[in-house]
Formats: C-alpha cells, sequence, structure tokens
C-alpha cells in the first residue's frame, strides 16, 4: 500500500531529524506543514527530501488538513513531529494489501518524558487512530485535541507496533504548553458556552489527580509520574480559570 506521511512542526530542530529518519523505506512522500519556525527545522526537512508547505497557524486540525490536500496518495499517515514510528509498526503498515476506504488504523504509542518512558498514569495504554484514507477521513478544525471526524460504518482496526512519542522535551517546555493548551480550551469551551462551575473548577481537578496517580497507578513512575499527574490537574484548573475570565471580559 502506498502511503503519504503528514507531519506538522514549529521550532522542532530537536526532534524532527530523528522523525524523518525512522520513516525511510516507508513511503516516497513527506509533507511537513510548517507554520513559522525561527530555528533549524526547515533546513532539516529539506535535507531529508521532504515537501515543505510554510504557512501560518490556524490550528492543529487546519494544518493537519492542509497536509492532507498536498499528499501525493489517498493513504495517510499522520504525525507530529516529535512522534517516531518504530520498526515494528513500519512492517506492519509495510505488510497491509490496499483496504477499504472506509478502514482507519489505530497505533499504540509509547510515551517519554524526557528521554524516560512512562507506563501508567494519564498516558497509560495511548492509542490513536493515524492511518487513513483522506478521502473518507479528515480531521475537525477546532483549535486543540482535534479528532478526525469518522463517517458511520467506519473500520476500525489496529496495527502493530508503536509510535515513540517524546513529547516533552524539558520541564519549562512542558509547563508552557500545558498553558497554551489550557487557554486554547478555555476558549474552545467558551465559543460552546460552556461554564466554569464550581465543581468544574474546584473537585474536577482533584479526581483528576487522584484518578491518574492512584487509580491509574502514576505513583509508580517516579517524580516524573507525579509531576505528569499533577500537571494534568493543574491544566484541568486553569482552563476554568481562563474560562471565567473570557466570560468577565465578554461583559464589560
Amino acid at each position: 500500500m502506498k502511503l503519504s506521511v503528514v507531519i506538522i512542526t514549529k521550532n522542532e530542530a530537536h526532534i524532527i531529524g530523528k522523525t524523518l529518519g525512522a520513516l525511510s523505506g516507508l513511503t516516497d512522500d513527506i509533507i511537513v506543514v510548517d507554520s513559522g519556525s525561527t530555528d533549524n527545522t526547515i533546513n532539516i526537512c529539506r535535507s531529508a527530501g521532504a515537501k515543505l508547505i510554510q504557512t501560518t497557524w490556524e490550528g492543529y486540525g487546519f494544518n493537519k488538513n492542509k497536509g492532507n490536500d498536498a499528499a501525493r496518495y489517498d493513504w495517510v499517515l499522520s504525525l507530529d513531529a516529535d512522534e517516531v514510528v518504530d520498526e515494528e509498526l513500519k512492517r506492519s503498515i509495510a505488510a497491509l494489501p490496499e483496504p477499504e476506504a472506509n478502514t482507519v488504523y489505530t497505533i499504540a504509542y509509547k510515551n517519554y518524558f524526557c528521554n524516560k518512558r512512562i507506563r501508567y498514569g494519564v498516558w497509560r495504554k495511548d492509542r490513536h487512530t493515524r492511518l487513513f484514507n483522506r478521502k473518507y477521513v479528515n480531521w475537525n478544525t477546532t483549535e486543540v485535541h482535534e479528532k478526525l471526524i469518522l463517517p458511520q460504518q467506519v473500520k476500525v482496526l489496529p496495527l502493530a507496533g508503536y509510535v515513540q512519542h517524546y513529547t516533552v522535551d524539558s520541564i519549562p517546555d512542558y509547563m508552557h504548553k500545558t498553558m497554551l493548551y489550557a487557554k486554547a480550551g478555555a476558549k474552545q469551551y467558551f465559543l460552546k458556552k460552556k461554564k466554569a462551575s464550581f465543581i468544574k473548577l474546584y473537585v474536577g481537578p482533584t479526581f483528576s489527580f487522584i484518578h491518574a496517580y492512584f487509580i491509574r497507578f502514576g505513583f509508580l513512575d517516579g517524580w516524573e509520574g507525579f509531576l505528569i499527574c499533577k500537571t494534568y490537574a493543574w491544566y484541568s484548573f486553569i482552563k476554568y480559570v481562563f474560562l471565567r475570565e473570557l466570560y468577565k471580559q465578554d461583559k464589560q
């Protein structure tokens, strides 16, 4: 099965070379949608032979769809810049016969925090749909937490192998990304007219931490597990704080 790989980037010079290198032999069509990198990302992508689309940031789903539209093939493997396919996954994809267009494939993730594998808590048993036919499936255009729009009668099948997700490069970067996601999530909730109730603001984050750290065994990942679970709860709290601020600004 011939497929294209679509990757979105911005200032990913520390990892994009590893991501592109892992795709060797899998495809002859790699599309990188870059939204204003100021480091060496663009040069690395060009050196690897990727097709480069330089654009503005319009949201995860919107930019991923731009890459899908530019793909040479209808079957698309969608990756983020910090997601590296392993050899078993490459073999699984290479062995696929030409599937029906209404089939999508899910892939298991191994998540890393500053190069340490995280096995429990928030990131436990992480699996995502990442291989699909662009004529049948596309991304929604929400600013964050983008999802594939799956029509009825879709067939969802698992693939063997893993995507190695180097999601956190440094703690300051992790805090910065969490804050950006919280602001974008609040904006999304505001547009949907959701409210920041007392339960959502105070009870929800506490329960999120207890569930991730104790029920999903986040404590087994050491201090990194504690930090991830605590940050997850903080994200939930600060998102609703930002949401309240948006409602206050709207009344002024």
